[in-house]
């Protein structure tokens, strides 16, 4: 009775296994498990590595588990393993905090400075060769939400070091913004100069289900070593598990989140949240949810507001995180479901124009379908009243650009118009900028008034005697 009652007492529970049932596509099944969804398992695999896996769902008495690796090997009634009451990463030099009783099961990967610099993998590896993770904290992935209270407003601009963003589509510290594209129109070079030129203390690059070509390419040649030194790369390559792909985004959140909550200004690229959004919809899936939208099961639309709502201005006013993510336009179709679905829960879009980019202007930001929805909170009535001035032109130019191209249009016919087919040149100038030039939030609005041959107040400026008009600067202006 006294040894019962000891091993009643004792920390540890007795260990519960249960038994892999069926393999089937992407899921497992298993019978025998009482964990809660979420909880991280190993799938004994002979004599090889056991797989990990996580509960993502259940049927009466079944478990449904994805695996986070190869599932090669594996054969029915294999044990699954709990791993409890919380989970730590092997081979990692870190300082291992003590888990609360609500970690129970949680995920928990290495956060922290010792991040920076570094590239990773969605388990907290590296995959840079360059020597264990140290100067970290080893902390639950999945974080409770900020209360909307306690957030500030955006009331500060962000200088993104891009001209036609800081001047048309101004963004502001701690916004969320969506990256409209299709493939291959210059999304990932856009995100380069984002992060090499954007004020911020740290950039957190999550490449979810990117080729992994790219991913060495985005870190060597876009990134480059300057912009590599305040980053960290959370790499999930197209070829990875869904789970894994899926844990790489939440693990790119989490990491920005931990160095919000320390003080620091954060921007996050997470390219792209498509992807992370196929991941869930092949999970959800394979357990068996029915499609709703174009094949989007309605869990892929409710875990997109989840992620992207962790991002944000931190508790009251301490630390922020601007995000940008990038979303796929499939055949380059506005209105696809999951774009459709972002462009409701962000702060903005920018939408990149493949027709832009074929005619080789880069970037190939479309400012008549782009919109930031906290410029008017960031930018002065001087800046908005330019900015409104500069759509105004450019979109008179471009609904008469047929005509103007055949010689159909009749000048006089209208004013506004015949002072846009002026200021064009000058307007398309300003758009174009080379990935490897800086354009400050300052420049970027001296700039702004320059293309419509005005001061920074509004007013009708005139050439400096002897200027190029491509050179023209504001009366006032020195420098």
């Amino acid at each position: 009775m006294a040894d019962a009652r000891a091993c009643a007492d004792a920390p540890n529970p007795l260990e519960v296994r249960g038994t892999l049932t069926r393999l089937a596509g992407l899921v497992l099944e298993a019978v025998g498990l009482r964990v809660p969804v979420g909880s991280q398992c190993l799938i004994a695999n002979g004599g090889k590595p056991p797989v990990l896996a996580e509960v993502v769902g259940f049927s009466n008495d079944r478990a449904y588990l994805m695996p986070a690796g190869d599932t090669h090997g594996l054969s029915s009634g294999a044990s699954v393993t709990p791993l409890a009451p919380y989970r730590t990463v092997p081979r990692i030099g870190q300082v291992n905090r003590p888990p609360s009783p609500n970690d129970r099961g949680v995920l928990r990967l290495p956060l922290g400075g010792g991040l920076l610099g570094r590239v990773v993998d969605p388990h907290g590896q590296p995959m840079d060769h360059l020597g264990p993770i140290t100067q970290v904290d080893v902390e639950a992935l999945d974080r409770a939400p900020l209360n909307a209270m306690d957030r500030d407003p955006v009331r500060e601009p962000l200088d993104t070091g891009v001209r036609a963003i800081n001047a048309l589509l101004t963004v502001g510290r701690g916004q969320r913004i969506g990256l409209f594209a299709g493939s291959g129109v210059g999304k990932s070079v856009l995100l380069g100069m984002m992060a090499r030129y954007t004020r911020a203390d740290v950039i957190v690059v999550g490449l979810i289900g990117e080729r992994g070509r790219e991913v060495k390419e985005f870190i060597e040649d876009i990134l480059g070593e300057d912009g590599r030194q305040r980053s960290v790369v959370v790499a999930a390559p197209a070829d990875a598990p869904p789970l894994v792909r899926m844990q790489g985004a939440s693990y790119a959140t989490a990491i920005a989140e931990r160095f919000r909550d320390d003080g620091l200004h954060v921007l996050l690229l997470m390219d792209s949240l498509t992807r992370y959004a196929m991941a869930q919809r092949e999970i959800a899936l394979a357990i068996g949810e029915p499609p709703a939208t174009k094949g989007y099961p309605p869990s892929c639309f409710a875990k997109l507001p989840q992620l992207v709502e962790r991002s944000g201005n931190g508790l009251n006013g301490v630390g922020s995180i601007t995000a940008f993510y990038t979303v796929l336009s499939e055949g380059d179709d506005q209105q696809d479901p999951i774009a459709d679905a972002a462009r409701a829960i962000l702060d903005g879009h920018i939408v990149l124009s493949r027709s832009l980019a074929e005619s080789g202007h880069y970037p190939a930001i479309d400012v008549e379908a782009s919109a930031s929805r906290v410029m008017h909170n960031v930018a002065s009535p001087q800046h908005l009243e330019l900015a409104r001035k500069f759509r105004n032109l450019y979109s008179r130019y471009m609904k008469s650009r047929d005509l103007i191209q055949l010689g159909a249009y009749a000048a006089g016919s209208d004013p506004e118009t015949d002072r846009a087919i002026v200021l064009y040149p000058e307007l398309q100038r300003f758009l174009m900028q080379d990935m490897r030039e800086a354009a400050s939030l300052p420049e970027s609005l001296r700039g702004l008034a320059c293309a419509l041959h005005e001061d920074s107040a509004g007013r009708d400026a005139k050439p400096r005697a002897g200027m190029n008009h491509t050179y023209f600067q504001p009366e006032g202006e020195h420098g």
